[in-house]
Order: C-alpha cells, then structure tokens, then sequence
C-alpha cells in the first residue's frame, strides 16, 4: 500500500500530464483554426482599411487617402503631398499582418500582428492579436491613419 505522499505525488504528477496533454491538443486546434480562418481575417483587414479611407475622404470632403493594392496583395496607403505611406502586409505561411507606416517616429516599430484561433463557446473563430492581446483594428487603424496625415496617433 503506497503511503498518502506518495499517492498524492502520483495523482500531482496524472493530473499535470493530462492538463499537458489537453493544452497541446487546444493549441492544435488554435493552430489549424488560425491557418483555416487567417485568409477571411485578412479579408476583414483589407475591408476595415478601404472603409476607413473611404470614411476620412468622405468627412473631409477631398481625397485625403489613397488605397492601392499591390502586386504582392499588400496594401498601401497613400496620402497625397506628403512622402510617407502606410503600408500592410498579409504573410499567409506566418499568420502575421505587418504595418509599416513611414510617417511614426523613428523609434517607433513595426506593428506585427499574429492571426490567433481561439474557442467560442460554439465552436472556434480566428483574431488579431499585437503581444499576446486581441487588436481593436477599428482604433487602429485610425491611428495609423491618423499618424500618416500628420496628426497625433490619438485626439486630444
């Protein structure tokens, strides 16, 4: 008969197995969502982006952006009178989206953004995440937007 510690080590050491187990099989399935579903996320990406554009011309009543699609299918911001542009790139083997925007500081970083699966309670969906963090791309994108046309990433 096993004394009471060393039963309790042995149901510690099942029960970190299992818990083991059960991460690795979730972070499969995060995975294969993330590849499954990465290309409709860029796809929202890419429509957020034209949206945004298309929104700021309309408010300000001239062609303050321009939207172009390049041959490689990134997209690229242009802002007429200035040199920056906002470049975006989708990187489908990485399930990374990369912003460049010429026009930030220059201590400031790329933005890299990796395309995460996660589980809903119905079943599993694909997000944008910047450091381990779900993106709100509606504010940043306007940031970015924002800091292309000369303003302050933020409105005072």
């Amino acid at each position: 008969m096993a004394d009471e510690s060393t039963k309790r080590a042995a149901q510690e050491y099942l029960a970190e197995k299992l818990s083991k187990e059960g991460q690795s099989y979730e972070d499969k399935l995060n995975r294969e969502t993330a590849e499954k579903l990465g290309p409709a996320v860029w796809k929202r990406v890419a429509e957020m982006v034209a949206t945004k554009c298309q929104e700021w011309n309309s408010v300000a009543g001239e062609r303050t952006f321009s939207l172009k699609e390049t041959i490689m299918s990134d997209l690229r911001v242009l802002c007429p009178g200035r040199t920056q542009q906002l470049t975006i790139h989708f990187d489908s083997r990485k399930l990374l989206t990369t912003i460049k925007n010429t026009a930030r500081l220059e201590h400031e970083k790329d933005v890299m953004l990796q395309i995460e699966g996660y589980s809903t309670g119905s079943g599993r969906e694909a997000q944008l995440v910047h450091r381990r963090d779900p993106v709100n791309l509606d504010m940043m994108i306007t940031g970015e937007l924002r800091v292309l046309a000369g303003l302050s990433r933020r409105a005072n």
